[in-house]
């Protein structure tokens, strides 16, 4: 499937358009991309941002050889019962809907299109996402590298049966969320110390940046680099040493299988 494609974005949030901005930078041409959306000032925004076009939901599937359906899963079931008369029989639909498995999609749909369920996460919007792609029956491999191409303009992106995107699900889609709520309660316990919001904030920002990036760079291990910087009887054992007390392997593989199980739940 070449970059020269038309195609269909349905749902213009934070999502949508970082995958609007994936493309582009794969290649395609941005009057090749079409969005649909309710919010027209949501669109105007978008048509004045990237130079895209704007068409009503039918127009839309209609012409796209490739169609992203960005939605909540909870209006999954109506967009696909609202697409699947209108849908170009020859599209690769790919969903990106938390916990919508591929032959949910295929069975709303009727239509026989092949399918492509994807789970990126937040970090996509600026570059450093994670995506984890599945492939339904009948995807062909120009499909799966078009779509594999322009995840990869956002970040890394692997390739897992579906039977495993629930457990990425727990992992790397709500693991944006698991760093942020560390980096609040890090900010709250150095306030707790006597630090200003400003400078608490400041510090822990910086240190999981370059933490992050000491890691990616290293080609250590988180549990090496870990030991590394832990010197016995030192301040941080110390702190680790409190961290494992309160169980946090136990605290996070617990957090985990919550979402995992909510993925399941939402199919």
């Amino acid at each position: 499937m070449s970059k020269s494609i038309s195609v269909g974005v349905i749902g213009a949030g934070v999502m949508g358009e970082a995958l609007i901005a994936a493309l582009i930078a794969y290649g395609v041409k941005p009057e090749l991309i079409t969005i649909s959306e309710k919010r027209k000032d949501r669109t105007d925004e978008l048509v004045k941002r990237y130079g895209i076009s704007i068409a009503e939901i039918s127009g839309n599937v209609s012409k796209a050889q490739a169609l992203l359906l960005v939605v909540k899963p909870q209006d999954m079931v109506g967009v696909l019962s609202e697409i699947k008369s209108s849908l170009n029989p020859d599209a690769v639909v790919v969903t990106f809907a938390a916990g919508k498995t591929i032959s949910f999609v295929s069975d709303a749909l009727g239509t026989g299109n092949p399918v492509i369920r994807v789970m990126p996460n937040t970090a996509t919007l600026v570059g450093a996402g994670m995506a984890a792609i599945s492939l339904g029956r009948n995807v062909t491999a120009e499909q799966s590298n078009f779509v594999t191409g322009f995840l990869a303009a956002t970040g890394k992106v692997v390739e897992l049966p579906e039977e495993l995107q629930d457990a990425v699900t727990a992992t790397s889609g709500s693991g944006p969320a698991y760093f942020f709520r560390f980096v609040e309660a890090m900010v709250d316990g150095a306030k707790a110390l006597g630090l200003s919001h400003e400078v608490a904030t400041e510090l822990t920002v910086q240190t999981m940046i370059g933490a992050a990036k000491l890691l990616e760079s290293s080609g250590k291990s988180a549990t090496t680099l870990r030991e590394n910087v832990t010197s016995p009887n030192g301040t941080t054992a110390a702190a680790l040493a409190s961290l494992d007390t309160n169980e946090i392997s136990n605290l996070v593989a617990t957090a985990m299988k919550a979402a995992r199980d909510r993925s399941q739940e939402l199919a």
